[in-house]
């Protein structure tokens, strides 16, 4: 069986190892037919804590790795918007 891949944004990346991914889908309103956004958090693995927050990234099925994390992380799609810098001169 092949396993899911989706594509969400990082909205957090505070436990060690481990990153919170919001993932969105647009979904017909059963009754009234307007197109509604629905989005779910999942907790993916990070082994080298490389994803920050803002970015948005691939995430992957695999066996459950604790209570709460059975995601992985493949790979970083877009890179988050850092904030600019400004350097005394």
């Amino acid at each position: 069986m092949p396993k899911r891949i989706l594509v969400g944004t990082v909205v957090s990346d505070k436990p060690d190892k481990t990153v919170v991914v919001k993932v969105e889908r647009k979904v017909k309103h059963p009754l009234y037919g307007k197109i509604i956004r629905r989005s779910k958090k999942y907790h993916a693995h990070d082994e080298s804590n490389a994803f920050k927050a803002g970015e948005t990234v691939r995430i992957e099925e695999t066996a459950p790795i604790s209570k709460l994390k059975t995601w992985k992380v493949v790979d970083r799609v877009q890179a988050g918007k850092a904030a600019a810098v400004e350097a005394d001169v």
